[in-house]
């Protein structure tokens, strides 16, 4: 049971919280979140907010997340790796590597086009500049990069360094390809957006000498 008061007014009717298994509360928890730091970013999100938006008491949140910090990292941390999963996915989906390129600039986009926007929390953080933060999305940068330089260097005769370079350069360009697809607001239909980036991105990327 739980009771909420106020200072100068009568304790609140006491209203029974719902018991769950510790996952399914924390997976509550980061929903909950998600929305708050969404609508207001970081430094707007109060803690207060997303436990009346979960509708659990202060007490239950703070059992699981013992400060915002620590919440939102979290939080950051689980849309990460769904994203680094979501691509390295569509990249290892096949070995024809025209396919490859389609489909992670696709997987990329419809990151972007989900409605629950985790995009938002990653791309466009105001904690960018805080260290943690920037950790953790230079390792997300690194991973995905690094997997399609990868490919490049297996696939080429370029050099490790350069195909990174390579790497690097077509995930910048996915991204805010499809930030900038979002930012427009959907005038432009997702399967052409993305096929417009992919055919650019392989016109480019197919030029290079091949290994023999």
């Amino acid at each position: 049971m739980i009771l909420e008061t106020h200072p100068g007014e009568q304790p609140a009717r006491r209203t029974p919280l719902t018991r769950l298994p510790r996952d399914e509360r924390r997976a509550q928890l980061l929903a909950s979140a998600l929305q708050v730091f969404a609508n207001n970013g970081y430094h707007g999100a109060a803690m207060d907010e997303i436990a009346e938006t979960a509708k659990v008491s202060k007490p239950v949140l703070y059992q699981h997340f013992p400060s915002k910090r620590d919440l939102y990292l979290a939080l950051l941390d689980n849309h990460l790796a769904s994203l680094t999963a979501l691509l390295l996915s569509a990249l290892n989906s096949t070995t024809d590597n025209k396919l490859r390129v389609q489909a992670t600039i696709r997987a990329y986009f419809q990151f972007m086009a989900n409605d629950d926007q985790a995009h938002r929390l990653v791309f466009e953080s105001d904690l960018v500049n805080d260290p943690e933060v920037a950790a953790r999305l230079e390792k997300f940068n690194s991973q995905y990069g690094d997997a399609i330089g990868a490919v490049i260097a297996e696939d080429t005769k370029l050099a490790a360094l350069e195909s990174a370079l390579l790497g690097r350069a077509l995930a910048g360009m996915a991204q805010v390809s499809a930030r900038y697809w979002l930012e427009a607001n959907g005038d432009l239909d997702i399967d052409v957006a993305s096929e417009l980036v992919y055919r650019l991105a392989w016109r480019g990327i197919s030029r290079f000498p091949k290994e023999s």
